[in-house]
């Protein structure tokens, strides 16, 4: 088997195997009744119930999807990133299978709803930069909030909506920073030496979770002894949950239950 599927439980301190498989799974989101998760795997999305694990497709109309998904706060719509009709990554959102266009410029990778329903917040590059923007839920009022010649990534909002969290090397190191919604306030939130990327802030607003890699490592790649990390909401020092064999695909994209005492994410066997 290669990809383990688990659920960490914060009280327990110990993780469950949901699925074992030998499909490349990645970036479980968990749905808004807590009843399933949903996982990108060969460019397309699956549901993953788990009172009867096993990945059932969800049509999308497209299967060019990287793992940039999520799932909007009512429940009833997903956000998706597929290259198939821009040759570079485009948001769109799909309800009964239907994808509708969100974003006109590419590329843009989606990361997260604000708590309202009403906004998306994403990476991408405009004028050759890297940045963080956010949309209306049509694509319209594009708003770039932060831009340079570094690395943006990994946007997700906070539940009260007041914050966006999202990793940068904008102070040297990748790390994870916040800012207002509209783009004031930038805070840098860790300062390890660890390389820091995809913060998740916990549904009740206490927690953010991230993925944190060896000092050194360049970009996000898949295959390496990684973390998953815990931190207040507030800021102060993080605690270690799990070593693991992973990165890319473990942790990209909002993954908490909704009861904020568990989130999913995707453990590799490493192959010799």
């Amino acid at each position: 088997m290669f990809a383990l599927v688990e659920i960490f439980d914060l009280d327990s301190g110990q993780a469950q195997v949901v699925l074992d498989t030998d499909w490349h799974v990645e970036a479980p989101n968990w749905t808004r009744d807590g009843a399933a998760l949903i996982v990108n795997a060969k460019g397309r999305l699956y549901r993953l119930p788990l009172d009867a694990p096993g990945l059932i497709p969800i049509e999308t109309g497209f299967d060019q999807l990287n793992n940039d998904h999520g799932i909007s706060p009512d429940g009833l719509t997903l956000a998706i990133s597929d290259k198939t009709e821009t040759g570079k990554s485009c948001i769109y959102t799909v309800q009964g299978g239907v994808p509708t266009r969100v974003t006109d410029k590419v590329p843009s990778w989606w990361h997260g709803w604000s708590p309202d329903g009403q906004r998306h917040t994403y990476t991408c590059v405009r004028n050759g930069d890297f940045g963080i923007a956010t949309c209306a839920l049509d694509g319209s009022d594009e708003r770039l909030l932060i831009t340079s010649a570094h690395h943006y990534d990994g946007p997700d909002y906070s539940p009260d909506g007041e914050w966006i969290w999202f990793n940068s090397d904008r102070g040297g190191d990748m790390a994870l920073w916040r800012m207002r919604s509209d783009g004031s306030d930038v805070q840098q939130m860790t300062h390890g030496d660890s390389v820091d990327w995809f913060p998740h802030p916990s549904p009740d607003g206490q927690n953010v979770l991230y993925l944190a890699y060896p000092p050194g490592t360049e970009g996000h790649p898949f295959g390496r002894d990684v973390e998953l990390r815990l931190m207040p909401a507030a800021g102060g020092p993080p605690q270690t949950l799990t070593h693991l064999f992973g990165g890319q695909g473990t942790l990209n994209v909002p993954c908490w239950a909704p009861d904020s005492r568990r989130f999913a994410y995707v453990r590799y066997h490493q192959t010799t």
